[in-house]
């Protein structure tokens, strides 16, 4: 349930099925992704408009030479569904132009699901040998999470999905200290039916949003994400207010503050670590916070557990942990069994906080789901924070879209009602 892991996605496409390999249904599903209740969706019945054959070749090319910085005589991993053929097979002939060396790895929602329920629970805690292989001799990593199906492990047993979960950490946590640079694609914008749904749009405005995310100007975007990142590594105390009653104040002092802008540049890959990663479409910047200093509460109007409602869900934040937790909806009993069956604590430590900069990508005015990246958004969650610069490599984690809300650091509005102010 925490941030999509493009390494995890690699090792399932190649061999099992991982715990963390749902990441794309349960970026909005499992990680409880706010939708709007009050506000009927547009239905999603537009035709979608299909990209070129020159948009893919070119986004090919992009995501190669400029996301991902290939170099001749690097292994390079792409992974996705089959329905992406042309974009994966694209992606490939681009490396080899570079003298780079590609692995193409397809999967589907059919075979990530047999994966699970038809597998011998016995094999639940063992490590992906291949993954860790992998992590090993792989330079770059390319992920499509473009996943089809919001309620793909729906009836699973929750001791199980924590278990496999466990098992993953080794594999996740060898790509990130190898130095491999991982690039995903999707980042919770991925165009599909059930996604416009939440956002009260069609797909093809979906999809419209998606490719507008993805062509913007990258180089303008970091130049922006440098500025913004400069204001918030200068402060200390954020304060989180939204009309929904979420209400958190955190430190951030000394905290390494990070930028997805679309590229991993050079001065990147001399950071290492965290740094290493593009999520696509770009536009965050993010941080953690200082260790036992969040408190508050974060409220949750409706959110989504395998396509099933919770309504008014509750985190109650003192020194830096969730403490207590409330819910209702069909999907609330299933969603805390879930959680419940993770029994390591650092599921439980606040990780947190990303701010959205793309100015290219826009959710309908009158839409309570939230995303990552439109410039104003406001995300936080729990467990899971090595992608954020943090050091807890738990893969669970809960995942909090608030869109519309006021934030100041040191006292000075940084968003006022979901516009961004620096």
């Amino acid at each position: 349930m925490n941030r999509p892991l493009v390494a995890a996605a690699l090792a399932v496409a190649v061999c099992t099925a991982l715990a963390a390999c749902q990441q794309q249904p349960s970026d909005e599903a499992a990680s409880a992704t706010p939708a709007t209740a009050a506000t009927p969706a547009t239905p999603a019945t537009a035709a979608v408009p299909k990209p070129s054959a020159t948009e893919l070749e070119q986004l090919a090319e992009r995501l190669v030479s400029q996301s991902a910085s290939v170099k001749e005589g690097e292994v390079v991993l792409i992974s996705g569904r089959s329905q992406d053929a042309e974009l994966i097979e694209n992606i490939a002939v681009q490396v080899r132009k570079l003298g780079a060396f590609p692995l193409v790895t397809y999967g589907s929602d059919r075979m990530s699901r047999r994966m699970f329920f038809d597998v011998s629970d016995k094999y639940d805690t063992q490590t992906d040998k291949l993954g860790l292989e992998l992590a090993d001799i792989a330079d770059v990593a390319i992920g499509l999470n473009n996943g089809t199906s919001e309620n793909l492990y729906e009836g699973a047993d929750p001791k199980r999905m924590a278990a496999r979960g466990k098992s993953d950490e080794a594999v996740s946590q060898a790509f990130l200290n190898n130095g491999v640079r991982i690039v995903e694609v999707g980042n919770n914008l991925y165009p599909t039916p059930w996604r416009a749904e939440r956002y009260g749009m069609t797909e093809a405005q979906l999809a419209d949003a998606f490719w507008k995310g993805l062509n913007i100007d990258y180089a303008q975007l970091q130049a922006r994400g440098e500025q913004i990142k400069a204001a918030i590594a200068a402060g200390n105390e954020l304060h989180i207010t939204n009309p929904n009653g979420t209400d958190l104040k955190l430190q951030l002092k000394d905290r390494r503050v990070l930028v997805s802008d679309g590229i991993i540049s050079p001065e990147d890959q001399k950071a290492g670590g965290p740094s290493l990663a593009a999520f696509l479409p770009a536009g965050e910047v993010y941080t953690t916070p200082v260790p036992g200093t969040a408190a508050g509460k974060v409220v949750h109007t409706r959110t989504y557990f395998r396509g099933k409602p919770i309504d008014n869900m509750t985190l109650t934040i003192e020194g830096g942990k969730i403490t207590a937790m409330t819910g209702d909806g069909p999907g609330y009993g299933d969603f805390k069994a879930e959680y419940d069956a993770v029994e390591d604590p650092r599921k439980n430590e606040f990780a947190f906080i990303d701010f959205g900069i793309n100015p290219n990508v826009a959710l309908p005015a009158n839409s309570t789901v939230g995303t990552w990246v439109p410039a104003g958004a406001v995300t936080v969650g729990t467990g899971s924070n090595t992608w954020a610069g943090g050091d807890n490599s738990v893969p669970y984690g809960v995942i909090a879209f608030l869109p519309g809300s006021t934030v100041t650091l040191d006292g000075k509005p940084i968003i006022e009602k979901g516009v961004l102010k620096l």
